[in-house]
């Protein structure tokens, strides 16, 4: 059985029979000659065999050595290649981290390269991906997720606040306006677009607003912000999404709110997420610290942006405290 072999004498025999010396082998490991020959001797007792015969003074092998070395040379090299992409992974420093696709996208990508340009020398792999991380199976340093902050057990940091309001094209607007001047009117007769896994979505929003009576339809549904924000600017109808995410087209003017007496609700909404013992990693800490003081400066800059429209900001601490209000 694998546990019965001795791999210290199978090291050596392995030296011995590859160099041909016993000298050349103790050489290599940088143990003495004796040291090698007893190594050799405790294996051919342990298989009840000669692996070696003398011939003058150079060492082969016999057929039992030739066939265990084909074995063991082949394993030894196997496990010196590995040792050596070890220790070239440690050298490059990695950093794998996942983020929620809209997120990843519309947010993350076009700042990531200020990271990268004030930590060199760090390998950065981003999966964009809506399935939370499972640390205990996979090889992931953090997750940068969308969500309520309830993830039990693991270390959780929000980073970057959600501002939510109902945005349209400005063509649409027009639109609308010309069926009613007043905006819950208009709602009820305009086409709503779904954004249908963020946590703030229409029922919810219409209730809190005694609005959910007569048609409430939403005849188009995207499972993607970014999917949602885009048909929107297009002109594709109303919806009710993150200005966080949409702020390009808010800032061009491709959307703009439907009403500004409409309040925007801010929340807590994007988290670093990972076990506890993840975030000491110096890569943790450095992405955190990045992220932490762009997240900062974002959220200044939508609320700046959303303000200067006219629009009223209602902030919670967490989504929970506005949906505890809802009908």
């Amino acid at each position: 059985m694998v546990k019965d072999l001795n791999l210290n004498a199978m090291n050596h025999f392995e030296a011995v029979a590859r160099l041909g010396r016993v000298s050349k082998a103790a050489e290599e490991l940088g143990v003495s000659p004796s040291a090698v020959s007893q190594q050799i001797r405790l294996l051919e007792q342990q298989f009840g065999v000669k692996l070696f015969r003398r011939e003058k003074r150079r060492l082969s092998l016999t057929l039992d050595g030739e066939r265990l070395f084909q074995t063991t040379t082949q394993a030894f090299r196997m496990m010196r290649d590995v040792r050596s992409a070890i220790v070239r992974q440690r050298e490059n420093r990695h950093f794998i981290m996942r983020v929620s696709p809209s997120f990843g996208v519309r947010w993350l990508g076009p700042r990531i390269k200020n990271f990268l340009d004030e930590n060199p020398g760090w390998d950065l792999r981003v999966d964009g991906t809506p399935d939370f991380t499972d640390f205990e199976t996979e090889i992931v340093d953090l997750d940068l997720r969308y969500g309520a902050g309830d993830w039990s057990g693991l270390h959780q940091e929000a980073v970057v606040d959600d501002f939510v309001l109902p945005l349209c094209a400005p063509s649409y607007l027009e639109e609308l306006r010309k069926l009613s001047d007043d905006p819950i009117a208009q709602l009820r007769q305009a086409r709503l677009i779904d954004s249908v896994k963020t946590h703030c979505r229409w029922d919810f929003w219409l209730a809190r607003r005694g609005a959910m009576g007569g048609r409430l339809v939403y005849p188009l549904r995207f499972d993607r912000s970014s999917m949602a924000i885009q048909v929107a600017a297009d002109g594709g109808g109303v919806v009710l999404e993150s200005a966080t995410l949409a702020l390009p087209e808010i800032e061009r003017g491709a959307l703009v709110p439907l009403s500004v007496g409409f309040e925007v609700l801010r929340f807590p909404a994007y988290w670093l997420v990972c076990p506890s013992r993840h975030a000491s990693r110096r890569i943790v800490r450095l992405f955190s610290d990045w992220i932490r003081a762009e997240g900062r400066q974002h959220d200044a800059h939508v609320a700046a942006t959303l303000t200067d429209l006219g629009c009223r900001i209602e902030e919670t601490d967490t989504l929970a405290s506005i949906t505890r209000g809802a009908v």
